[in-house]
């Protein structure tokens, strides 16, 4: 009999998603919170996770996390309730969240091998290999760290734990440019060893280069998931060129392609046209004299304009 139930528990997480998100529920009162949120990441799947200041992204995380405990639904992870057994699921993860505040008086160093130790995961000279790359100075004291500061020692803690999952919420807030390059690199090669990395971020680039699919909230609710390999290899491409006539420039006009744009001032058009019929349109292009002729790349920019258009 017990084999049978073990036998049943194994199914039941075999068929269940990595992360499970089922119609999970916070209501804080006047609209605000989380509502029917569900979502599925799989394992070894890089998951953005996209919103507005106040969408509700923070309060899912928690929930993942067991600091929350749902109105309604569920999260599991690994096949565990992130709520009923969040000791045992924070063995399989590393966590930033997205407001730091590091306790005890203790330099970069000492913060660094106290979570070590206590999750029982990683190592001191990985550590101190991501802090070297971060240009983090560990013999600060985390109190008086700057913002970047911290978020460099929440990152290195969490990157050096080699947990098989890490769950950020917007981590790479109050790094430069250049550090930011190299987070987005040390996060590549978790993807690469297997990790399952849920990451929440407003900064575009950051999940166009390294999502495998992007969740949308907006007021609490999801209203879009979209493969990141969509965007990236959009079948509906988009043209601007420019005519060296007015001549040409009004002849083109009339042959009927779908333009998002015109700037007769400059003779120049932007064209929506799909991959299978741009042989069509550089056909037609041979009758013209053009001054330039450029692709315009649809980005994950673009997507989420599109989606907050109202908001933009």
């Amino acid at each position: 009999m017990i084999v049978r139930k073990q036998w049943l528990l194994e199914r039941r997480i075999c068929d269940m998603a990595y992360i499970d998100i089922k119609h999970l529920t916070k209501d804080y009162g006047n609209g605000h919170g989380i509502f029917d949120v569900s979502l599925e990441i799989e394992k070894g799947e890089n998951y953005g996770f996209v919103g507005i200041n106040g969408a509700g992204k923070t309060t899912t995380i928690r929930h993942l996390m067991g600091f929350l405990k749902p109105d309604e639904g569920s999260v599991t992870i690994n096949g565990l309730d992130a709520t009923k057994s969040s000791a045992e699921v924070k063995r399989y993860v590393s966590y930033i969240p997205g407001e730091i505040n590091f306790p005890g008086n203790k330099t970069g160093e000492e913060f660094l091998k106290d979570q070590i130790y206590l999750s029982g995961r990683g190592s001191w000279e990985r550590a101190k290999e991501l802090s070297n790359l971060l240009q983090l100075d560990v013999t600060a004291n985390v109190r008086s760290m700057s913002k970047g500061m911290k978020q460099k020692t929440a990152i290195v803690s969490a990157f050096a734990s080699n947990a098989d999952i890490l769950i950020m919420d917007e981590p790479s807030t109050g790094l430069d440019p250049l550090m930011r390059d190299i987070f987005l690199e040390l996060l590549k090669q978790e993807k690469e060893q297997g990790k399952t990395i849920l990451m929440s971020s407003n900064i575009f680039q950051e999940m166009e280069e390294v999502s495998d699919r992007v969740a949308v909230i907006r007021e609490g609710k999801i209203i879009d998931i979209t493969d990141m390999a969509d965007i990236r290899y959009n079948e509906n491409k988009r043209y601007r060129m420019e005519f060296k006539s007015l001549a040409d420039f009004e002849r083109f006009l009339n042959l009927g392609y779908q333009l998002t744009m015109v700037k007769a001032e400059d003779l120049q058009v932007f064209v929506q046209i799909h991959d299978k019929n741009i042989n069509y349109l550089i056909q037609d292009l041979k009758d013209f004299d053009l001054v330039y002729f450029k692709e315009i790349k649809f980005s994950f920019e673009d997507y989420i304009t599109e989606i907050f258009k109202e908001e933009v």
